[in-house]
């Protein structure tokens, strides 16, 4: 026998031994073993238990189809330019990219915390009971008895949450997103009570539309008034004529956002009250906790059987 197929024989053979070692150590401290994966076992139940349900609702919008023509768009474009006034198109703006940025905007959601919302249901619920239908407050952090915040936090923070706080908690359960093959727009908030949860929904969608209706109207407001000052400046008949198409376009625009209670984004599927929890997934929480205190176990008696022996071999 060659000395390569020795050296094999010999590597195969430590290996054997090495894995033998290795059971017989796991075997070992079973009980340590068994005893840690019971306690990670354990307390995963209750950490899962003690985590309050998250609902999400949900609605599918659909952008609000344009009533302006390619045509004269095109046509006009260089003299739209020229006055400041937008057409509408293909080469502007997306509306539908536009109110999905607006809508997650700083200053949209602390308009909408500040006129739509509580701050108490934004920041200090701890869960909600199905039975009445009421809210359960951290009394750690607000009293709803006396309406007071109690939170204790460093300066420059106080104990009522401060704007900026309130926004960050809203984005953080605000989810906006769009199909890029569809076009389709997915807008959804999770909280703790799924009445609160579809009624932000609701309201952030009316909200929006509202926004996006009002900017355009004082830029079609604007645009008119700027298009009326030219006209009676200049004596040019074929001027005159094109400055009135502008206006006519313009005049849509007003039309459109006035009769169209969803400008930008229109409702396909609206937000329900969810009957099911969207989180936390407490069966696979346990499991995974389970077999990482297992995990952690079979470590720690491998690492102590070996430091056990470069003990002994010293």
């Amino acid at each position: 026998m060659s000395e390569q197929q020795n050296a094999t024989l010999s590597r195969v053979a430590d290996d054997e031994i090495d894995l033998r070692e290795l059971f017989a150590a796991i075997w070992q401290g079973k009980w340590l073993i068994i005893a840690v994966t019971a306690i990670f076992a354990v307390a995963s139940v209750f950490y899962a238990l003690s985590l309050p349900n998250i609902y999400k609702s949900e609605a599918l919008l659909a952008p609000a189809a344009e009533q302006k023509g390619a045509g004269l768009s095109g046509q006009l474009g260089g003299l739209a330019a020229l006055a400041g006034v937008s057409l509408g198109s293909g080469a502007g703006v997306d509306k539908t990219a536009l109110a999905i940025e607006v809508v997650k905007s700083r200053d949209f959601l602390s308009r909408f915390i500040q006129q739509r919302i509580q701050l108490q249901d934004l920041m200090a619920v701890k869960s909600w009971d199905l039975t009445t239908n009421s809210l359960k407050y951290d009394l750690d952090v607000y009293n709803p008895e006396s309406q007071q915040w109690l939170r204790e936090v460093k300066p420059p923070k106080q104990a009522q949450p401060s704007l900026q706080e309130a926004y960050k908690a809203l984005s953080e359960i605000l989810s906006v997103s769009q199909d890029k093959t569809t076009g389709m727009v997915k807008l959804s908030i999770e909280h703790q009570s799924p009445y609160i949860a579809q009624s932000w929904v609701q309201m952030l969608i009316a909200d929006l539309n509202l926004e996006m209706k009002t900017r355009d109207i004082e830029e079609a407001e604007k645009s008119i008034a700027y298009l009326q000052q030219q006209i009676s400046q200049t004596n040019i008949a074929d001027l005159r004529t094109a400055l009135y198409s502008l206006i006519e376009e313009q005049t849509k625009t007003l039309m459109l956002a006035n009769v169209r209670d969803e400008y930008a984004l229109k409702v396909i599927d609206s937000a329900i009250v969810p009957e099911e929890k969207a989180r936390p997934a407490r069966a696979v929480l346990v499991i995974v906790c389970t077999f990482l205190g297992g995990f952690i176990a079979i470590f720690a008696v491998i690492l102590r059987h070996y430091f056990r022996q470069s003990r002994a071999s010293v």
